[in-house]
């Protein structure tokens, strides 16, 4: 079996991505806040609920990101 190797790079990519959805996951959270008239202590008891958001918007991208490149992968063969 072959061996995996994830260069650094792509790994501080990765967590660059997680962080970048991380934040827009605490973005909605205020927007809800400030739209809804809520509590800003919600912001602090909500937080479970964000990073699961958070991390449900990144494996979002990643599939998408999966798609698109076996999409153009296919298209490329094809030619």
């Amino acid at each position: 079996m072959k061996d995996i190797k994830i260069t650094v790079k792509r790994q501080k990519t990765e967590l660059i991505t997680l962080l970048v959805c991380i934040v827009i996951a605490v973005l909605f959270n205020v927007y809800a806040i400030i739209a809804y008239d809520g509590k800003w202590s919600e912001l602090l008891s909500t937080v479970g609920y964000t990073l699961v958001f958070g991390v449900l918007l990144y494996l979002s991208w990643t599939a998408l990101r999966i798609a698109w490149t076996i999409l153009r992968n296919v298209t490329k063969k094809t030619k």
